[in-house]
């Protein structure tokens, strides 16, 4: 009996699917969706400024290198490091105009990623710059961060614009 009932063992069909748009290769656009859990730990400090209308980068408590991204410990010597607050104005090191793009940035497309300068910070802050036109940016051209109002504590909530 328990073999038979085995045997007839199925899952149940529900009526959901994909909207397939290629067989060979198979294309297909599936709805998924999921609640995370998901916590910054250590750099919790950093998302709470961005929160705040604040940058915070890393200064190594031994060597004194420092680092616009933060991190716990020194890329230099290996000891740990300490929070440290960013200025809200620098200047473009360098820059790319990204044509394709992530969910996040689909409605910015073309969008200028930059990576920003300080004097005294020895590594660079990877983010976007808003409101100019691709062409109209330079390297030097000094800017200015700018944070979202209503924070989803995530890296996309600052960006900068021209200073």
């Amino acid at each position: 009996m328990a073999d038979n009932n085995i045997r007839n063992a199925k899952l149940e069909e529900v009526e959901q699917g994909c909207v397939l748009y290629n067989l060979d290769p198979i294309i297909m656009k599936y709805h998924y969706e999921v609640d995370y859990i998901h916590s910054y730990a250590q750099d919790s400090p950093f998302f709470a400024g961005l929160a705040k209308g604040e940058l915070k980068g890393s200064r190594c408590t031994k060597c004194g290198s420092t680092f616009a991204t933060p991190r716990s410990h020194c890329m230099t010597c290996g000891a740990p490091t300490e929070w440290m607050d960013l200025p809200l104005t620098g200047k473009i090191h360098t820059y790319t105009t990204c044509y394709f793009g992530g969910q996040e940035f689909l409605d910015e497309t073309p969008f200028t990623l930059i990576l920003v300068e300080w004097p005294g910070v020895d590594t660079f802050f990877l983010s976007r710059l808003v409101g100019m036109a691709p062409e109209d940016v330079h390297i030097g051209m000094e800017v200015k961060a700018r944070f979202r109002r209503l924070s989803q504590f995530k890296p996309t909530d600052v960006y900068f614009v021209k200073a």
